[in-house]
């Protein structure tokens, strides 16, 4: 069984110096826990709830600071990308390009991104089941990537709430491709507070812990050292004070499932 896979930063680029506090402090954490460390940030969040709150720093700022954190630290990086311009400019730059839920079945993108050769993550909808995604696999490797991730993050439950199937995890690896949990989204409550999301941060942990009990390959939480001044999606990030212990967790989790 390989390293279990940890992807996680802020929600949103907000600084350079906060980029890099954020980045050094995770990969410190990540490698005392013995995982595999891919820092993300985004430099525009373009399905913000209200078009009044920050979206980030716009592409060419964004990457230009995705770089210097690359290359200050030596870890890899992810972000966001909303259109195949996009995803071309970010691959210069990044080495994991995520294709956002709400963009899953944009063919156009998703075919752009891989092309790129990048690895690339691709979130599952809230509005897609789980055997769905093959398809969207099969469009991204259609290019000839097979470095091509699928990302469960729960699905639509009624108004503002996501539910998570874990039966999606092994469901989704059936298909050949290893799968992210991402824990901290799956808690999100869309539109919650009125001009943004809310979220049940008490719960990342529970999801995290499920989801690799299930069979993930990785995890995705985004990390913030104070969630409550975060810019964007604060009620669904994980205190950076909480992240070593949940790590703990998960390895232990990972290594019971190895074979006797």
């Amino acid at each position: 069984m390989s390293e279990l896979l940890f992807i996680g930063g802020p929600c949103v680029i907000e600084s350079e110096a906060h980029a890099l506090r954020h980045a050094k402090a995770i990969a410190e954490i990540a490698r005392n826990a013995g995982v595999d460390f891919v820092y993300k940030s985004s430099y525009d969040k373009a399905n913000r709830t209200s078009g009044r709150t920050y979206r980030g720093p716009g592409l060419k700022e964004g990457l230009a600071i995705l770089s210097r954190v690359k290359k200050k630290t030596g870890l890899r990086v992810l972000t966001d990308v909303h259109s195949p311009e996009e995803a071309r400019a970010a691959a210069k730059v990044v080495d994991v390009l995520q294709i956002p839920a709400m963009l899953c079945r944009q063919t156009d993108l998703v075919v752009a991104a891989a092309k790129t050769r990048r690895t690339v993550n691709i979130k599952k909808g809230q509005f897609m089941d789980p055997w769905a995604m093959r398809n969207i696999l099969e469009k991204a490797t259609s290019t000839g990537n097979r470095d091509v991730m699928l990302c469960e993050r729960g699905a639509t439950f009624g108004y503002q709430n996501l539910v998570v199937d874990m039966r999606s995890i092994p469901i989704m690896k059936s298909f050949g491709c290893k799968v992210v949990m991402d824990a901290g989204h799956a808690v999100q409550q869309p539109g919650g507070l009125g001009n943004a999301s809310g979220g049940m941060r008490d719960m990342i942990p529970v999801l995290a812990r499920c989801g690799v009990a299930a069979g993930a390959d990785g995890l995705f939480i985004e990390v913030h050292e104070n969630p409550d001044k975060g810019p964007s999606d604060g009620p669904n990030m994980l205190r950076l004070a909480d992240l070593p212990a949940l790590l703990r967790d998960v390895v232990a989790i990972r290594r019971a499932l190895l074979p006797v």
